[in-house]
């Protein structure tokens, strides 16, 4: 049976919860529509995070990220949207998602969102670099 877009995201049990390590994901499809003109706007999702108790599954993350499709949103509400869902499902130490949107009407715009449990600080080694020094595939 094909695959469908859902708003249901899943996790499962963080395989090494006594160790800080960054999970960092390229998410290169995400699109959604301009709540204005209703044209498609596609954009890049970079997502980091630094489970505590639980990872999100992919296969659910790629059908949420499907989700929004056919869906109007603001960039700056969609990239907050998606953020909040996954520390909600989450509860992570740390969660950073920026959202490269391509040009529209000659403006590019970059959007990050980020979340850090209260009173975590990163383990010595752990680098959170900041979004704009990641190399983009596009």
């Amino acid at each position: 049976m094909p695959s469908k877009p859902s708003k249901s995201l899943e996790s499962f049990p963080n395989p090494s919860p006594r160790r800080d390590y960054l999970i960092r994901m390229q998410i290169p499809e995400f699109t959604c529509l301009c709540p204005k003109t209703g044209q498609p706007d596609f954009a890049t999702l970079f997502l980091d995070y630094v489970p505590d108790r639980k990872c999100v599954e992919l296969k659910s993350l790629k059908l949420y990220i499907w989700s929004y499709r056919n869906e109007g949103a603001f960039h700056e509400a969609v990239t907050n949207r998606i953020c909040d869902d996954l520390v909600k499902l989450l509860a992570p130490r740390f969660l950073r998602l920026a959202a490269r949107f391509y040009v529209r009407g000659g403006i590019f715009t970059s959007v990050v969102a980020e979340h850090r449990k209260k009173g975590w600080k990163p383990a010595p080694g752990l680098e959170l670099e900041p979004i704009d020094e990641r190399q983009s595939t596009r």
